[in-house]
C-alpha cells in the first residue's frame, strides 16, 4: 500500500523517507479512528483512502506553480485534504488549513501535533469572513481546494487569499467544461484567469502507480488584486454565484 504512494512521489521527484512514511501512516490511522465519532470522510477502506485522499491530494505537487511556492492555503480542508498530505511531503513549505467546522480543525491540529507535522496551521472560519482579514487576504503563493462547490463560488472563496502573481489550484471532476465556461467572467472579476487544465496522466504519474483517479486540476492565475467587495457576506457566493 505504502509502496504505491512511494511510486507516485518518485514520479514527481519528491523524496520519501521513514519519517514521512510514519506520518502518512499515522495520519490515516488517526483520521479513520476519529471518523467513528466525527464525519471526516466517507472512505473507510485503507487502499481507497491511500488513493483518493493521499495520491489525489498530491496531484498538484509536480506543477511549477506549487514547486516554487512557499505559503499555501487549503480552503475547505475537511479532514485535512489536500493540505496535510502536501505538508508531509513538503516540510519546508508552510501550510494554512481552514474549515468552517471547528471539530475538524481541532482534530487536524491534534493529529499534526502528535505526528510532528510542524508546518501546518489549522484555522476555523468561513472563507467569506477569513478572506477579508488583513493577515490572510492576498497573503499566499498558492491556494488549493477540493471543496465541493461550483467554480464561480469556489473562486470567490479562494482567489481573495492569493497574492498577485500566485495561483489558485482547484480539484474538479472530469466533466467540468461547462462549469469552467460559466465561471470565466466571475474569475475575471475576482482578478484571475484560467491558465490550463491538467489531469493525472499529464502530471507525469506512470500507470504503474496503479491509480485510476479522475480529478483534474484547474490552474487559475491571480493577475490583479481582488476588488474589496469580494468575497461577499457569508452564504451569498453559494446562493448567488457571480455571473
Amino acid at each position: 500500500m505504502i509502496e504505491q504512494l512511494k511510486n507516485v512521489l518518485e514520479d514527481m521527484a519528491i523524496s520519501y523517507d521513514e519519517k514521512k512514511d510514519g506520518q502518512f501512516a499515522g495520519y490515516m490511522d488517526g483520521i479513520l479512528e476519529w471518523n467513528q465519532h466525527v464525519n471526516l470522510t466517507a472512505i473507510k477502506d485503507r487502499e481507497e483512502f491511500l488513493e483518493k485522499h493521499y495520491i489525489d491530494s498530491l496531484l498538484c505537487a509536480g506543477s511549477s506553480e506549487f514547486q516554487r511556492s512557499e505559503t499555501i492555503i487549503d480552503v475547505g480542508t475537511g479532514g485535512g485534504f489536500p493540505g496535510v498530505p502536501l505538508a508531509i511531503a513538503f516540510p519546508e513549505k508552510q501550510f494554512t488549513l481552514m474549515d468552517s467546522l471547528n471539530k475538524r480543525i481541532r482534530i487536524i491540529q491534534q493529529l499534526c501535533e502528535e505526528l510532528g507535522i510542524h508546518n501546518v496551521t489549522a484555522i476555523h472560519g468561513r472563507a467569506e469572513e477569513l478572506g477579508r482579514k488583513k493577515d490572510l487576504r492576498e497573503s499566499f503563493d498558492v491556494c488549493v481546494s477540493r471543496a465541493v462547490a461550483n467554480m464561480s463560488t469556489l473562486s470567490e472563496y479562494c482567489l481573495p487569499f492569493v497574492k498577485v502573481g500566485g495561483c489558485f489550484i482547484a480539484y474538479k471532476g472530469p466533466d467540468c467544461e461547462e462549469e469552467l465556461l460559466a465561471a470565466e467572467n466571475a474569475i475575471d472579476k475576482l482578478g484571475g484567469s484560467i491558465a490550463r487544465r491538467e489531469n493525472f496522466a499529464s502530471l507525469g504519474v506512470r500507470e504503474s502507480s496503479g491509480s485510476e483517479l479522475e480529478h483534474q486540476l484547474i490552474f487559475v492565475l491571480k493577475n490583479k488584486p481582488t476588488m474589496s467587495k469580494f468575497p461577499r457576506k457569508p452564504g451569498t457566493p453559494a446562493k448567488e454565484p457571480i455571473k
